[in-house]
């Protein structure tokens, strides 16, 4: 979820509560201040009735037509006494004139008159419907709150994205950033205090980064030609040495030949992790078309040749033209690597099977020991079973090569058989 929305969406449960709690504030706070005009209005009317009735005056009627009407009746002095001397109450009181009930404030009065006999007055006025007012209050106090709810977020997502373009600028710029690249300056000119010191943490992480990467490099592609000087000296004096053969014993030729497979491969295995290096380095910028068919019509051909002592039987199924814009290195490294697997890894007396499509190419080769880890295939030195002339590192550099070039690579077993088949984009 994007900050600017995590913001928003807390704010709009706080905001929610708030104008909730506001709203039935404000809605007790209207009645409570409806009930005490008219409140004030009943105590009034009574007081007059009140005196009017100790001055032994004659009362109005019950029920005029107008909007107040009262009872006067005589009560027990254990009545009175059980009752306060004043009671306001909502009430449903029948209307005569009208023949029917009707909400109305209540106002019951006991006192006594100049004989010491006690009286109630109850005094009523109609009054507002409750209900209908909690309705009619509830419909615009939404309306009205969802409205400014709906305003004040509106407002805060403006000022929020506005306020936050150069955080979205700097992770924009991040997101485009490849170590060792051609990569743009952070431009990202801003007044805030936090985002200028972001985007100077960033760019100081940024040439860290970039100063580690050519040391990395440095020291690979050092390290890597120092190893090739020693490692071709101790096969030449091997070979010396079995080339010379008089002075040696049957066994000591045999150790010395183990020596020399040995060392054969850790120089196949220096040449792959050098190579893997480069493509994750970004070092193969040149780029042309590579006719795809040609180079796997090439690649079998070799490969033919090399693995003829297994028997197996090599197929290709040329059903369009693929060509690709990539480095003619790295291109036949990803042919190379594909088919060398399917030699190296397939079963004895099997056939290795590659179809060239318009975007794909597969190389299938059989299997009878079962599918592989599809997760760890193509990590370096997986491997599913040990084979003599594998180093482990074919697969993790077909895979660097597809994501130089975003190409999609996927395994499947199918029919006692692994595939692999390299997608590329239209």
């Amino acid at each position: 979820m994007k900050l600017v929305y995590r913001i928003v969406l807390h704010m709009s449960w706080a905001l929610s509560l708030l104008l909730a709690a506001w709203a039935v504030l404000f809605y007790f706070t209207l009645i409570d201040e409806i009930n005490d005009e008219v409140d004030d209005s009943l105590e009034n009317y009574a007081e007059v009735l009140v005196r009017r009735s100790l001055a032994g005056r004659e009362l109005p009627q019950a029920f005029s037509g107008s909007n107040n009407g009262y009872f006067l009746h005589d009560v027990s002095a254990e009545y009175a006494g059980s009752r306060r001397h004043m009671v306001y109450s909502d009430e449903e009181i029948f209307i005569p004139e009208k023949d029917e009930e009707e909400p109305a404030r209540v106002l019951r009065m006991i006192f006594r008159d100049g004989e010491g006999n006690y009286k109630e007055l109850t005094v009523m006025t109609p009054t507002i419907e409750k209900d209908d007012l909690q309705e009619a209050i509830l419909r615009w106090i939404v309306c009205l709150y969802l409205f400014l709810l709906l305003t004040i977020l509106l407002i805060n997502v403006l000022v929020l994205h506005r306020t936050l373009r150069p955080l979205y600028a700097l992770l924009r710029w991040l997101d485009g950033y490849i170590v060792g690249g051609k990569n743009a300056p952070l431009a990202n000119d801003t007044n805030i205090t936090e985002f200028r010191r972001l985007n100077e943490a960033a760019s100081r992480y940024a040439e860290r980064a970039e100063s580690l990467f050519e040391r990395q490099k440095q020291f690979i592609g050092n390290a890597s030609h120092e190893m090739q000087t020693p490692l071709a000296v101790c096969r030449n004096r091997l070979e010396m040495l079995v080339d010379d053969g008089s002075a040696l014993s049957e066994s000591q030729l045999g150790e010395i030949l183990k020596v020399q497979r040995t060392l054969d491969y850790l120089v196949r295995l220096n040449r792959s992790l050098l190579l893997l290096s480069k493509i994750e380095n970004g070092q193969f910028p040149e780029a042309e078309q590579v006719d795809l068919n040609a180079l796997v019509r090439r690649t079998a051909e070799d490969m033919g040749e090399i693995y003829a002592g297994r028997g197996m039987r090599f197929v290709l199924h040329e059903e369009q033209r693929l060509a690709a814009l990539m480095n003619p290195s790295l291109a036949a490294s990803l042919v190379t690597n594909l088919l060398k697997n399917a030699f190296v890894h397939g079963d004895a007396g099997g056939e290795v099977d590659v179809t060239v499509a318009a975007r794909e190419l597969r190389v299938c080769n059989a299997g009878a020991q079962g599918p592989l880890d599809a997760e760890h295939i193509f990590e370096r030195f997986y491997q599913g079973a040990k084979k003599e002339g594998s180093t482990g590192l074919g697969l993790s550099i077909v895979d660097a090569v597809c994501r130089l070039y975003g190409l999609r690579i996927g395994y499947a077993y199918i029919n006692r058989c692994h595939c692999f088949t390299v997608h590329f984009p239209a």
